[in-house]
This record gives structure tokens, C-alpha cells and sequence, in this order.
């Protein structure tokens, strides 16, 4: 159903089953897959693709302009993929020319109200952001990451796979996959061993990991301790992901139990 309200340009591809409320805005360029529930007041305009069975809330704003001095009216895009929620007042963003021009969001994630997606941010699957919580330019979020509310990640970071970050916190170093993350100015907290559990990953990999992380983190040289681990933390794909994480950017920081 589309309420006689809704302004949708001609050249707008909307998909069966979607349903558009009243007052919202559909740009030329936009792309709505089936099934998704669009409520009312909405705005997506730019090169925006919604993906399917997505429902999104009243007063969200999706694919404006990014917040960025640079941008320069560049053609760029924002792409989001299917089964998320987008709760009220979400704000996000396409991607800059500077930052590989794309936005993207994978499925099944929940932004509550009042979040932010800025340009070039690249989101997983199955993330929770809470409410009031801004994602810098070029957040690289993986799946399964839980952000507390009333955080804010900082532009450049990385939050590994898993990871929960807690409520009110700064994030301001990268934070390895699984981890636990909070305060002022983000510290490591330990590990996700009751997310892990859940996730029925296997008891010998989990104690693995805590193992490798009391070694990782050891001391404030973290490559240094990586190199000495042995070959059976190695073969453990739960501390793989780690390692792999925290050797695949060494010019970030890396959130630490020292940081």
C-alpha cells in the first residue's frame, strides 16, 4: 500500500509488496526491494538500494548528502541490504569519492533511533547499534558487533567481529573480534565468552582464545607477543580471527586492557 501522501519520483524502482506511508520521499535514484514497510515521513533520496523486508520508521533520513567538507556533489552510493530496522531519526549516509564512494549495510541489523551511519561506513550482518550512537566516516563494523548506547565510534575504526562495546563509550582504538570494549576512552574488558557460547562455537576453541589473549595482550608489544605464540593457538580459527585482525592494519591503534 502507498498512502496518496507519498511523494515518489516516477523514476523510482519500487519492488511489490512495499508498502510507503504517508509524507515520505523517494528519490529518482532510489531502489526499494519487496516486501520492505517504509513508514511515514521518510526520506530516501541518492543513489540509495534497500534491499528486502526491511522496516523502516518514521523521521529516518537515508542517503543524503554526507557530512563531509570534501563532498562536492560526486556521484556515490549507499546500498543496504535485507531484514533490518531502522528505528526513528536514523541518519545515513552514501559514500565520499575519498572513501570509495559506497556505503554499504548487510542484513538483519537493528539501528535504533537517533543513530548514524556517516559516509563510507561498511556494516555487516546481524549488528545491533543502540540508540543515539554516530558512526564515524569509514567505520568498519563486522558482523555480530553489539554497540551500547549513547557511544560514538570514531571515524577510521574498526570493531572486530562479535565484539560488544559498552554504553557511553568513546571508541577510539580498533577492537579485536570478540572482544569487550567500554570507558571513557576504549579499553579491553576481556573477551564475548558468553556471546561465543551462544554462538555454539566449540569449548576447546573458546578456551583457546582466552589462553592467546592472555598472551596477545601480555605486554604493549602486541606484535611481538603474537609472533611467540605458539602453533596450536595458530590453528585455533576463533584466535586466527584475532591475529588476522590485528596484523591486517598495523598503522591502527589496537583497543588494549592498557589503553
Amino acid at each position: 500500500m502507498i498512502h496518496n501522501t507519498a511523494i515518489i519520483d516516477p523514476k523510482a524502482k519500487i519492488s511489490s509488496g512495499v508498502s510507503i506511508g504517508a509524507f515520505t520521499v523517494i528519490g529518482p535514484n532510489v531502489e526499494i526491494g519487496e516486501n520492505t514497510i517504509i513508514q511515514s515521513h521518510v526520506s530516501i533520496i541518492g543513489n540509495t538500494k534497500v534491499g528486502k523486508n526491511n522496516k523502516i520508521y518514521p523521521f529516518a533520513s537515508i542517503g543524503n548528502d554526507p557530512q563531509d567538507l570534501k563532498f562536492d556533489g560526486e556521484v556515490t552510493k549507499l546500498e543496504i541490504g535485507d531484514n533490518n530496522k531502522i528505528r526513528e531519526y536514523v541518519t545515513i549516509n552514501p559514500g565520499t569519492k575519498g572513501g570509495g564512494g559506497l556505503t554499504k549495510i548487510g542484513n538483519n541489523c537493528l539501528f535504533m533511533v537517533s543513530s548514524h551511519i556517516a559516509h563510507d561506513c561498511q556494516v555487516g550482518n546481524n549488528v545491533i547499534i543502540a540508540n543515539n550512537v554516530p558512526l564515524g566516516g569509514h567505520a568498519i563494523i563486522e558482523d555480530n558487533v553489539v554497540i551500547g548506547g549513547n557511544s560514538a565510534v570514531q571515524q577510521f575504526t574498526r570493531i572486530g567481529k562479535m565484539a560488544m562495546i559498552g554504553g557511553m563509550t568513546g571508541v577510539l582504538h580498533d577492537v579485536i573480534p570478540y572482544g569487550l570494549s567500554t570507558g571513557n576512552r576504549n579499553s579491553l574488558q576481556g573477551l564475548n565468552l558468553i556471546g561465543l557460547r551462544r554462538a555454539k562455537f566449540e569449548n576447546k576453541d573458546i578456551l583457546g582464545l582466552s589462553e592467546a589473549y592472555k598472551e596477545i595482550f601480555a605486554t604493549k608489544n602486541i606484535n611481538e607477543n603474537i609472533n611467540k605464540l605458539n602453533g596450536s593457538f595458530q590453528e585455533n580459527p576463533l584466535v586466527k580471527n584475532v591475529i588476522d585482525f590485528i596484523t591486517k592494519d598495523k598503522k591502527r591503534s589496537i583497543c588494549t586492557p592498557f589503553s
